[in-house]
Formats: structure tokens, C-alpha cells, sequence
């Protein structure tokens, strides 16, 4: 629990991958810290639930997308997580439910979309991805509702050079006792105060003065994890304001992408574990779901986008009577009494994320560049908006924080007067 006037060399704010990225280089370099999250938990946008003995269900990121490169599997295999390598058959949904001859179709009108985006994100300017679409394509409205699901928002609101400089490996795995656990687990140990909501940055003075709802803390740099959309919100306030921060953050805004799982009587006929399935290929109002992952008696529905937005609001039984509707389409009215609710997400709702995840406007691009920039080499920010080729993925939030925290050492060791190191409040003798 903070204590008014406690000073520290740097206090984190949030306490999700990228705040514990952050913390964890912080330590190792000696500093004096405090990570301050105003959630109950720690993990921020990544959390595991248990609903069935086993079985670990993630209600936010769940797979190591680019696991070659990402930190987290390395950080997963030392902290003894097990993981699935399978690679999702996401590109078997239209081949299930519609046939070869219209999969073939689907494939051609996909591939010819991400290719004219590729040449518009190469181009002058910037542009909304919808404007890419083939007027009148039989296909559109699949092409829409993926975007909703990869990029949690619709193609008017998608920037196509944006786009175009996410730079994934196509490597996904995941890990069996859950993302959020993982990142949880990582967490331990830090000097943390939970529950505890920061109202205020003052850095206009000698030391920043981080104000919370428990008591304000000092500090000689500052990293701020906080997601776009609470940013944007101004629910944080800065002195002197940062209205550049405020306007880089409202044009990344993060929209709602959500969860949810049901649970699974028996197994289902010519439906292997882990299969991948969508809804409806003829709507953009429509779902993701995974049949079985892991094996488990499990089907995940996985929504985003307006449509999301518009399901969280119904409330959580109006997404499982669609979600069941859904599926009874696909497999036939007697699925739905083997199907019962189990759990699900709200992110639009949750008052410390009030999203999902980040994605540029159009025109916008720049923002995440501007977001992530230091103020006076004090002020630092990270999280997955702040990468320019990761954004929406825990490991994006974890090279963001690390590299912040590597930043602000650096800020700290040219700043250091001689005296400092003769007992200067917080600090250690060396970094």
C-alpha cells in the first residue's frame, strides 16, 4: 500500500505485461521501485479462469503469436509451462462448412484483398482498409468479420499503412495452463500494491508525483502502461497535461473483442480437437469458434467489433443463446442440449481496460510512434499500442515495457549527480 511522500527511483504504472516487463528489468538493474495496478490482480488484459477441473480457459490474449520470437515462450519453458506447438487451422473454416470448390474461391478473393492492402500500405498517404474491398464480392462479409476478430475493429476503422506494418512470424502456439497465468506467475514477487488506481501524474516538479486513490508516491521516472482507451479517457490526469499523449492514445482506440465458452456434453461427429469453425460465412455479425481445444469439452466463441460491442451490452446470456444458435446451425438442433454456459469476457465493460486491444485509425498510424515517446526522459509509456509491428499482443506489451524500463535506467545513470550516490533518497549505490 503506497504511503504519501515514499519515494522511489521508479514506480510503474499498471501491472500487465508491460508494467511487469517493465518492473522485472527494473530490478535487475537495483532500482528502487513500486508497481501500482488498480485491479485486485495482476496480468491486466491476460486472465485465466478454471471453470472445470484441468482445464485452463484465457478470457483475454491466449496464444504466443510470433512464438519463435516471443519472449514469453522462452519465459514459459524456464517457469516449467507446457506448451502446444500445433498451429491453428484457422484457414479451414470456409473448406468445412461450404466445400473445396468454394474454399478455392474464398482463398483467391483473401489472398487477392491482403495483397491490395499490401500495395496500399507501400503507397503515399493512408487509407481505410474497407475502401480495398471488391464491390458486390460474395466473400465481403467474411473479409469484414476477420477483421473484427484480428484486428477488434471493422474495416472503416482499420488503417491500411497500419496494417501493413504488422510483422508477425505466423508462429502460434499455446501454452496449456494459460496466458494469463503465465504472465501472473512472471509477476510474482514484485514490490506491488494492488488496488490501488493512479488519479494523477504530476511531473512538473524536481520528482514526479504519482497521486493514487491510497496515498501519492515520488518518484525520479515514471513508466505508464495504461491501455489507449483509458488514456484517451482522461480518467488519469497529467500536470502539465499531455494532450499530445491524449490524442495519440484516442487514435489508437481499442474496441471490444470478447469470449465466450460453453461447455461441451460428447464429442462431435467429423470434428477433430482444435478444430476452427465460423458461424456464418454470409455475415459479418458472426463468430469464431474453436471446437474442442486442447481436447477439452470445451467450444470457445469468439466475437469482436460492433458486434461484440453490441452482445456485451445484451449481457452474457444473449451471447450464449446466439453462440448456441450458431453451432445448432452448423451441427444440428440436438447439439444444444449438450451445450451449457460456462464463461465469458466483457472488455469493453471492464472499467480499467474498456477494450480489447489497440488498432490505428485511418491516418493514424504515426500514433503509436507518439505514444511511445519519453517526456523529458522521465515520463515514459509502453504497452502493445506502443509497438509499431507487434501491436495487440502480449509480447508486443512485453518488449514495450522492457525496452522503457532499459530507457529509463539509461535516463537515470546520465542524470545522476555525483552526490546522489552518497545516500540520495531511493537510490542504490549503483545501477
Amino acid at each position: 500500500m503506497p504511503e504519501s511522500g515514499r519515494e522511489f527511483d521508479v514506480v510503474v504504472v499498471g501491472a500487465g505485461a508491460a508494467g511487469i516487463a517493465a518492473a522485472r528489468r527494473l530490478l535487475a538493474a537495483q532500482l528502487k521501485i513500486m508497481v501500482v495496478e488498480a485491479r485486485d490482480r495482476i496480468g491486466g488484459r491476460a486472465f485465466t479462469v478454471h471453470p472445470l477441473p484441468g482445464v485452463a480457459l484465457d478470457l483475454g490474449c491466449e496464444w504466443l503469436h510470433s512464438a519463435d520470437r516471443n519472449p514469453w515462450t522462452g519465459i514459459a519453458r524456464r517457469l516449467g509451462f507446457a506448451i502446444d506447438e500445433k498451429l491453428p487451422d484457422w484457414g479451414s473454416r470456409v473448406a468445412w462448412l461450404k466445400g473445396k470448390d468454394a474454399d478455392a474461391e474464398w482463398q483467391k478473393t483473401r489472398d487477392e484483398f491482403y495483397a491490395r492492402l499490401d500495395r496500399s500500405a507501400d503507397e503515399p498517404g493512408d487509407r481505410a482498409a474497407v475502401e480495398l474491398l471488391e464491390p458486390g464480392n460474395r466473400w465481403n462479409p467474411l473479409l469484414r468479420a476477420i477483421s473484427t476478430w484480428a484486428n477488434g475493429a471493422e474495416l472503416d476503422q482499420v488503417s491500411v499503412k497500419d496494417y501493413g506494418r504488422y510483422d508477425p512470424s505466423n508462429v502460434n502456439w499455446r501454452t496449456l495452463q494459460g496466458y494469463g497465468n503465465l504472465i501472473a506467475r512472471y509477476g510474482e514477487g514484485l514490490p506491488l500494491s494492488l488496488g490501488t488506481a493512479v488519479t494523477r501524474i504530476d511531473h512538473g516538479g524536481h520528482l514526479i508525483r504519482v497521486e493514487t486513490e491510497r496515498g501519492d508516491l515520488l518518484a525520479r521516472a515514471v513508466i505508464v502502461t495504461l491501455p489507449t482507451n483509458v488514456l484517451a479517457s482522461g480518467s488519469v490526469g497529467f500536470i502539465p497535461a499531455l494532450p499530445e499523449k491524449l490524442a495519440a492514445a484516442a487514435g489508437l482506440p481499442m474496441h471490444v473483442v470478447n469470449k465466450f465458452y460453453l461447455r461441451l456434453d460428447g464429442a462431435i461427429d467429423r470434428i477433430e480437437p482444435d478444430s476452427n469453425l465460423v458461424g456464418n460465412t454470409d455475415s459479418n455479425r458472426t463468430g469464431a469458434y474453436q471446437v474442442r481445444p486442447h481436447g477439452w469439452p470445451v467450444i470457445l466463441g469468439y466475437y469482436g467489433g460492433d458486434f461484440a460491442a453490441s452482445l456485451e451490452e445484451q449481457g452474457l446470456e444473449a451471447t450464449a443463446d446466439f453462440a448456441v444458435g450458431e453451432l445448432a446451425g452448423l451441427f444440428g438442433n440436438d447439439i444444444r442440449k449438450r451445450l451449457s454456459p460456462l464463461t465469458g469476457s466483457a472488455w469493453g465493460a471492464e472499467k480499467f481496460s474498456r477494450g480489447a486491444y489497440s488498432m490505428a485509425l485511418p491516418g493514424h498510424a504515426d500514433d503509436r510512434a507518439a505514444l511511445a515517446a519519453p517526456v523529458d526522459e522521465r515520463l515514459f509509456f509502453a504497452g502493445e499500442a506502443c509497438s509499431a509491428a507487434d501491436f495487440g499482443t502480449a509480447h508486443a506489451a512485453y518488449l514495450t515495457g522492457e525496452g522503457a524500463a532499459k530507457r529509463a535506467i539509461a535516463a537515470l545513470n546520465a542524470s545522476r549527480a555525483p552526490a546522489a550516490s552518497h545516500g540520495g533518497p531511493g537510490m542504490p549505490g549503483g545501477v
